[in-house]
């Protein structure tokens, strides 16, 4: 049996436990950087899996997410923060971790080998042809993730696959496959480390490029984020400034009218009534740059 890259022994970190801190450190940070250069070859596989998933989502399928252990909960962190970042509807975002909720506060080491509750999970949800699916697995061997996968797109949904070893069940098994290299790790199989880190980043890279394709963010800035605390309205109001040049007063104003919502709030400032800036949005799927230009 051909063990995945990333369960291979790292003959330069053998005598690991024998080195001083400082030794140990940078070893390890040394990992780290290689980690994310290794997202380099990967970056046309990721935008031809951006480019097919805005398709789906545009036209308003699901975004979800597999996973089992410490890839599962990566992907689980990337999925949760689409809500308030880029305001993405709760009700389009699926979860699927092995184990259930309870696994990402405690590892449920065993439930990865389900491939049955993977299958179900797809199954429960109703997956299907307008829905997006990623599944995450540093080996890309994890049983509940290739059943997520193969079941979804079974059943028409586009399935993406991230994974850190060629070759892989999730790789073959996913119509968008996107293979990660990082080889071995300092410690034999720890992926929370190398493997961990370039998942975080590409799905980083991923989830942002999409939902910049999206219309859910403008000049660079994230128009569509929810202001639920203080620090977030303080930056909805500096943004508003500075996307339409107008004072904090008005930039206070034109929010409270719009709810707190910076892209209706930008076309407030420009004139328009409320019901027509709503209008101009929904015309333009979202788009503030596209409903500006059709203003004038």
């Amino acid at each position: 049996m051909t063990l995945p890259a990333t369960e291979a022994v790292s003959h330069r970190s053998e005598l690991l436990d024998t080195w001083d801190v400082p030794t140990i450190l940078n070893a390890l940070w040394e990992g780290q950087m290689a980690a994310v250069a290794a997202l380099g070859p990967a970056l046309p596989e990721l935008g031809r899996a951006v480019g097919a998933a805005t398709a789906r989502l545009a036209a308003g399928g699901r975004l979800a997410y597999a996973g089992a252990g410490t890839s599962g909960r990566i992907a689980i962190q990337d999925a949760v923060e689409l809500v308030p970042t880029f305001d993405w509807p709760e009700n389009r975002l699926i979860l699927m971790m092995a184990g259930g909720e309870a696994a990402l506060l405690r590892s449920v080491e065993n439930a990865e080998d389900r491939a049955d509750l993977g299958a179900a999970a797809v199954e429960q949800y109703a997956v299907g042809a307008t829905d997006v699916l990623v599944g995450v697995a540093a080996s890309g061997t994890t049983l509940f993730t290739v059943a997520a996968i193969r079941t979804a797109r079974s059943r028409g949904a586009l399935t993406i696959a991230i994974a850190n070893s060629a070759g892989s069940p999730l790789l073959s098994e996913a119509e968008c496959p996107v293979l990660v290299e990082t080889g071995a790790e300092a410690i034999a199989g720890s992926t929370r480390m190398k493997a961990g880190t370039a998942q975080k980043a590409a799905l980083n890279l991923f989830s942002t490029a999409l939902m910049v394709r999206l219309g859910r963010v403008y000049r660079g800035r994230m128009v569509d984020m929810q202001a639920r605390n203080a620090k977030l309205r303080a930056r909805a109001v500096r943004m508003l400034q500075e996307l339409s040049d107008c004072s904090t007063a008005q930039a206070q104003a034109a929010l409270a009218s719009a709810d707190g919502k910076v892209k209706l709030a930008v076309l407030l400032v420009h004139g328009l009534p409320r019901a027509e800036a709503e209008r101009l949005l929904a015309k333009h799927d979202g788009n503030l740059r596209a409903a500006l230009q059709a203003h004038g």
